[in-house]
């Protein structure tokens, strides 16, 4: 059984179940399986003669998705896709998806609830938790090796560059003057104290937010997985094959965005979304967390060695 205290609402399900288009027999990817809000939807659709392929380099996460989707199998009996979870980064795809194999490929970038909620993961400073942030906590650097071990002004260039934070230079010398630092409410506290909230901030978010998405977009390589996927995709998609991808943050969806652009350009994607989808009031209201994010998607183009 999954977990009971574990509450997981998957963003803009209705829209990406429509973009993705599942027919019963399609081979889909959920690069990003999470607690597999997305996954057993699609599972839902894709019949016996169809397989579901999911990743998730979250060993806790990749348990809880497993014993949800065997419960959506069992209720489904024989009318079950094949399901194959892998437990890697997305970046890792094409060892594991043959080429020209997908009908569909969906990725949802942001950070799961359960990782959030979870101190010991140390995603969040709503929690007071060690310093770690990795999504895969078999191996990598910590989010407290990169606080204690980055020179100041290494630590105020990543500030700027993931966390779009323009007192990065303030906040990364009140860091390095307050080594150690080894909590996610220490680090929130020096954050908070080096730059207080804004009175013009609109949300009113934390003065720590734009610091922890930072660390968080450097310990686990998130854009550099972003970018391996979105060159990868086209290789693995079928024509007429769709992608549907979620993102949460500027960064993200500016590569998403560009590389589905450049991707048009030059015939390989035939654009779904103009403009990215994004959450109604409804769903805003019923998940707040989905009030930030965008939903692009595109379809393989049939041709892509047409001659000029």
């Amino acid at each position: 059984m999954t977990n009971p205290n574990v509450r997981h609402v998957p963003v803009l399900l209705t829209e990406t179940l429509e973009f993705l288009r599942v027919q019963p027999g399609s081979t889909i990817v959920d690069c990003t399986l999470g607690l597999a809000g997305h996954s057993a939807e699609i599972a839902r659709r894709l019949g016996p003669k169809g397989r579901l392929i999911a990743f998730d380099r979250d060993p806790e996460a990749l348990a809880l998705a497993k014993a949800r989707l065997d419960e959506v199998c069992a209720e489904l009996g024989d009318q079950a896709p094949q399901i194959t979870l892998i437990g890697e980064a997305f970046s890792s795809i094409e060892q594991h998806v043959e080429p020209a194999s997908l009908d569909g490929l969906l990725a949802d970038f942001g950070v799961s609830s359960m990782q959030l909620n979870e101190a010991p993961r140390g995603f969040s400073f709503m929690a007071d938790g060690p310093l770690d942030m990795r999504m895969d906590t078999r191996s990598g650097l910590t989010a407290e090796q990169v606080v204690n071990e980055e020179n100041e002004g290494e630590l105020a260039n990543l500030i700027y560059e993931y966390g779009e934070e323009r007192r990065s230079r303030r906040i990364a010398r009140a860091i390095v003057r307050g080594r150690p630092v080894t909590t996610t409410a220490q680090l929130a506290r020096i954050v908070a104290q080096a730059a207080p909230a804004m009175k013009q901030d609109r949300f009113k978010i934390h003065p720590a937010t734009r610091t922890f998405q930072a660390i968080r977009i450097v310990v686990n390589r998130e854009l550099d997985e972003i970018r391996d996927l979105m060159e990868a995709a086209p290789r693995l998609l079928k024509p007429s094959g769709r992608i549907a991808l979620i993102s949460f943050h500027s960064l993200e969806d500016r590569i998403v965005k560009d590389s589905l652009r450049d991707g048009a350009q030059k015939e390989i994607w035939n654009l779904l979304t103009k403009k990215p989808a994004t959450a109604s009031e409804e769903e805003t209201e019923r998940n707040p967390r989905s009030r930030s994010a965008k939903l692009r998607a595109a379809e393989k183009a049939v041709r892509t060695n047409r001659r000029r």
